[in-house]
């Protein structure tokens, strides 16, 4: 019997399971689902505009690299998890394993959280820039924009992507796989067309010195205290969001083939490679700027600020064509998220933690957990239904619809994500030298590594609660509940009722992952 076992199968009869998904993805479809799930064709493009008001062209000039580096640091430390602990329960079962059932309870609660408002914000997104591209197409289409329209288009695409995703699981390492081609190749175009096309560029001082605050804090002041130290912080959620999802590599690990190294390298080079190419694109965008002010007052009144600077650097023709990219890209990235979200779902029910577990821990006979597929995406649409709300900053002759309730998603995966990589990579610096390395490993550097990464982990997770205008704070003249950042709300609110549930009833029966193989199959192979 163990002769007939791969060394994969026999790495996970060791942590304590058996192979039931389909292990057909290869080393590189692996680091295609982070690197479609990170999508700079998506997260590039949907929250441009929060950066533009929050910092402006500094924010993303300067602010993409240095939050990549230190995005990168926390995927290193992950990497060195996810070889010595390949499963798909992935951040949970680390902290299980480094910490016991409480510390795997509330990280898992933490990670699917973080999916979840993930796979919602970038099916969200892409909604928008299909809706964008169908509107440059007709003018009566654009004429008649509503919320309700785009939040149907939103259904429709997550519907789409849980169709993909329940077909089978070697349709999805295709997808995968020409995913990361089309962001290749259609971020590549898109950078040429930005140089070539306009008759206008920035010159490289404004692109690396202009500074904007249009987020109504302060009055508008672009110096001081709280330029630095609160708007342009709130300006880094472009690439704290853009860059995230890239745990996938780790959820897919037990479809992945040599999975200590393939899954290890999927995570850090999905980084990298996503903040060298997404940093490019960027700035080719902020070159191509024509008129500031234009973009600022498309910014205000609800519009994507990427897309109010194609409109004024490009043709009507090329403009609809790099829009057309996005929105594929972004259709690609939501297919992908939902996967991630759907195996998360899966093994964190395979151990008995979701209400239902039975029904969402099953395979279909093309051993894919289609019921966590719908769940997901279930959710994913009920979590977004604040996006129906105007949020109307102007006069009803003249509104200024804000989407406030797509920023709130965004801030909720960014903080439910990063605090569940927190907490094992805290364990893990913890355990120190008890720690036992996978054939990927940081050596004595996770010394360092990993306290940065949590200490940057910690101080974006408190940005990201905080109202993102001044209308959102309690107390002020102009507050209104439809202006408040729900990411604390639906954030903490989850987290609480995960404590309670755990101090009444988990703790007295939860204890970590199940093992779905006999115990002494386990130690045989763990020697």
């Amino acid at each position: 019997m163990a002769d007939q076992l791969t060394d994969d199968e026999k790495h996970l009869a060791s942590l304590g399971y058996k192979q039931e998904l389909n292990r057909s993805w290869s080393s590189f479809s692996n680091f295609a689902i982070s690197f479609s799930i990170i999508s700079i064709l998506a997260g590039c493009f949907t929250t441009f505009g929060q950066a533009w008001s929050n910092g402006g062209p500094i924010a993303i000039s300067w602010g993409w690299p240095v939050i990549s580096l230190f995005i990168l640091i926390i995927g290193f430390t992950m990497s060195e998890l996810v070889s010595a602990y390949p499963t798909s329960g992935g951040i949970y079962w680390w902290a299980s394993k480094l910490g016991g059932p409480a510390a795997g309870f509330f990280t898992g609660w933490l990670n699917l959280i973080g999916l979840i408002a993930v796979t919602a914000s970038v099916a969200y997104g892409c909604a928008n820039f299909v809706d964008i591209f169908i509107s440059l197409l007709s003018d009566s289409w654009a004429a008649d924009y509503s919320l309700k329209r785009v939040f149907i288009e939103f259904v429709i695409i997550l519907f789409v992507a849980a169709l993909a995703n329940i077909f089978s699981s070697h349709l999805l390492a295709v997808v995968n796989n020409i995913s990361v081609w089309w962001h290749v190749a259609g971020a590549a175009l898109i950078i040429a067309v930005l140089v070539i096309v306009p008759d206008h560029h920035q010159s490289v001082g404004w692109v690396f010195t202009e500074r904007i605050n249009n987020s109504g804090y302060d009055g508008g002041a672009s110096n001081g205290t709280m330029f630095w130290f609160l708007v342009l912080p709130l300006g880094f959620l472009l690439t704290q969001y853009t860059i995230t999802g890239f745990d996938a590599s780790a959820h897919l690990s037990e479809e992945t083939q040599a999975a200590s190294e393939g899954a290890a390298k999927g995570i850090w080079r999905s980084i990298a490679y996503s903040a060298i190419g997404g940093w490019i694109l960027l700035l080719a965008l902020l070159f191509a700027v024509k008129d500031q002010n234009a973009v600022t007052d498309g910014v205000n009144n609800g519009l994507y600020g990427s897309d109010v600077i194609l409109g004024q650097a490009l043709g009507e023709s090329w403009h609809t064509i790099v829009i057309a990219i996005s929105a594929f890209g972004q259709l690609f990235c939501t297919v992908a998220c939902l996967t991630s979200a759907s195996r998360m779902t899966f093994a964190f029910s395979r151990d008995g933690a979701i209400p239902g577990s039975g029904l969402w821990s099953k395979v279909n006979a093309k051993k894919v957990p289609a019921n966590a597929v719908m769940f997901v995406a279930v959710i994913a649409g009920l979590i977004t239904l604040p996006a129906l709300i105007e949020v109307n900053f102007g006069t009803k002759e003249a509104p200024i619809i804000l989407p406030t309730a797509f920023y709130a998603v965004v801030s909720v995966a960014v903080i439910g994500l990063y605090l569940a990589f927190a907490i094992p990579i805290y364990l893990r610096w913890k355990l120190g030298d008890g720690f036992k390395p996978g054939s990927w490993h940081n050596g004595k550097k996770y010394k360092w590594m990993n306290l940065v990464a949590v200490a940057e982990i910690a101080i974006i997770c408190i940005y990201f609660i905080l109202p993102l205008y001044p209308a959102g704070w309690p107390g002020n003249e102009n507050f209104a509940w439809k202006f408040v950042n729900y990411a604390p709300l639906l954030a903490g609110g989850t987290i609480l009722a995960v404590a309670v549930w755990w101090q009444v009833s988990a703790k007295k029966w939860f204890t970590g992952p199940k093992h779905t193989i006999d115990e002494a199959v386990i130690e045989a192979f763990s020697d």
